[in-house]
This record gives structure tokens, sequence and C-alpha cells, in this order.
């Protein structure tokens, strides 16, 4: 995984604009985590430290009636100014792009940024909608009934992406 966040911290300095504001947000829970990493990584090559974020979609969710009764709602902190800088929200899968959808819909009720791109750890396909991530660290072939997850050292003891075939999501 070190290898993989290095490469996607070096591609997301490359499309990081010269000398403009970057505000890395983490959709959470484990999109939190990796984008510690990348800030982490990408922080010694601008020089200056990033603005970071977290996001919590829950209730931005299409499908929220499906959840029950009581969703587990987690922090959302984002700066209070967004306009003109580019966020990069990072997350652990990318499937439907419906947590995508959420998350664009939430940033922009906290303001309008001049660019908004999308990092993922994995892209495991299978997309409902039109979303694609800018910034990909691996690409796993899934079907129907797979399931793809990941564990992050700071919340699972360990760091693993694990591909279950014939798994219920």
């Amino acid at each position: 995984m070190g290898r993989v966040l290095a490469r996607m911290a070096a591609e997301l300095i490359e499309q990081a604009p010269a000398g403009g504001t970057v505000v890395l947000v983490g959709i959470q829970r484990r999109g939190v985590q990796l984008a510690d990493r990348l800030a982490r990584l990408i922080e010694p090559q601008l020089g200056r430290p990033l603005r970071r974020g977290t996001l919590d979609i829950t209730l931005y969710r299409d499908d929220l009636q499906a959840i029950g009764p009581r969703p587990e709602v987690r922090e959302t902190r984002l700066p209070p100014d967004l306009q003109g800088t580019t966020v990069v929200i990072v997350d652990d899968v990318l499937f439907t792009g419906r947590t995508v959808r959420a998350a664009l819909d939430e940033i922009a009720d906290f303001g309008r940024p001049r660019r908004i791109l999308l990092a993922v750890l994995v892209d495991r396909g299978g997309r409902e909608l039109p979303i694609a991530a800018d910034v990909t660290g691996l690409v796993v072939a899934t079907v129907a009934g797979d399931h793809v997850t990941v564990s992050v050292q700071e919340l699972d003891g360990l760091d693993a992406v694990d591909l279950v075939r014939g798994a219920t999501p």
C-alpha cells in the first residue's frame, strides 16, 4: 500500500495548481486515513502544509431510507472557505459512484471550489453514475456479488486490500 500511495501522491502533485490552495478531504471512514497519509507524502514535496477535511456523506445518500431509522453519522469538518481551492476527495473504494455523488452534493453546501479531483485507492468498476477517478491506486476487476474491503493500519491494525468473490455487499 505504501508504494501505491506514493505513486498516487506524485500524481496529485502533478495535478495540483502551482501555488494554489489544495484541500484533501477524506470520506469517512477509511478515506480520512488515506487522505492523511497522502498529505504526509505530498507536504514535503510542496514545502507547505495542506489543508485537510473530513466528510461524512451519510445524510446525503440517495438510499438513506434503506439504512434504517438510526444511521451512524460521523464528523464532517471542512475548512471554512473552499472558494477558489482545489479539493481532492479521497476514498478507499470507487464502485457505483453514488458515494462520490453524495460527497459532491455535500461539498457544494460548503462552498464552490475552483476544481474538485477524486483520488481512490481501489477502482472496482461497476459504475451506475458517470463518475471517474482522477487518480487511482489500483484497478480491480470485479463481477456482481464480489466485495472489496480496504483495511488501514490506523483502524484495523493492518494495511490490506481484499477481494472476496461471490460475497454479498
